[in-house]
């Protein structure tokens, strides 16, 4: 897959969110989040344990575990500014001001997530490799489903902020031109990787991975264990999770 294909679909993916809240004319897109959340949480937290962490650990020692709980705890700080906005939380405001430190959060948050994409557009430009079991290169399936982990995961975020923008009082094109804004923050981080190999090579490189999986680790955890209404972990979010889960093991 080219870049200019992987960048569209990260745009259309955040696109795709905020046309559905718009499109279905409604100001509450709890009923679209869940399900999608449920499900790009199983995709999320099991390409990180079937895929990146296992590659990870395979060409450093145990050291690089420093910098996955590191990527934990950036995200814990984000979402911190962000309101949980990551996994569905709608806060919305009274006077109509998003806070800008929700969305310097939230583009913090998916840059760092554009950088390794790099690698799978231009070979060996961050140094990521990930071998087969014969020693053969195959970063194709790792690109891909970091890609796609992204993709699966910005839907429900886009859909989370069309909600509370338009819950917060504003206009529809005013709420379009913002999630526009926000679905150029990975492809951002893509050309931040492209156009600077030589900052993140190597072992730089594997750091970065490291840390957007601690953050894959914490979204993905937090959409898990958190219950619904009454404590109660429902039968479609079950189903939800297993299908990201198998789709992940799938990529695999």
């Amino acid at each position: 897959m080219s870049a200019f294909w992987g960048i569209t679909l990260l745009i259309l993916a955040v696109m795709s969110g905020a046309v559905l809240v718009l499109g279905l004319k409604q100001k509450n897109g709890s009923s679209l989040i869940k399900p999608l959340l449920s499900f790009s949480g199983g995709f999320l937290i099991s390409i990180a344990f079937l895929h990146f962490i296992p590659a990870i650990y395979s060409k450093h020692t145990e050291s690089i575990g420093v910098y996955i709980l590191l990527g934990f705890l950036i995200q814990l700080f984000l979402e911190y500014f962000s309101g949980g906005i990551e996994h569905g939380h709608v806060h919305p405001t009274k006077n109509g001001n998003v806070p800008i430190v929700l969305f310097i959060s939230l583009s913090v948050h998916s840059i760092l997530e554009g950088i390794p994409l790099a690698a799978e557009f231009i070979p060996d430009a961050l140094g990521v490799h990930v071998h087969d079991h014969h020693g053969h290169s195959h970063s194709h399936d790792s690109g891909h489903s970091l890609l796609f982990g992204i993709i699966f995961h910005n839907i429900p975020v886009a859909i989370a902020l069309t909600t509370l923008l338009i819950q917060s009082g504003w206009q529809r094109w005013s709420t379009l031109l913002i999630l526009f804004i926000f679905s150029l923050t990975a492809p951002l981080g893509i050309l931040i990787g492209i156009n600077a190999p030589h900052l993140f090579s190597g072992y730089t490189a594997d750091i970065i991975l490291a840390i957007v999986v601690g953050m894959f680790l914490h979204i993905s955890t937090t959409i898990i264990f958190e219950t619904s209404e009454g404590h109660r972990f429902n039968l479609m979010k079950l189903i939800t999770l297993l299908a990201g889960a198998f789709l992940g093991l799938w990529f695999h």
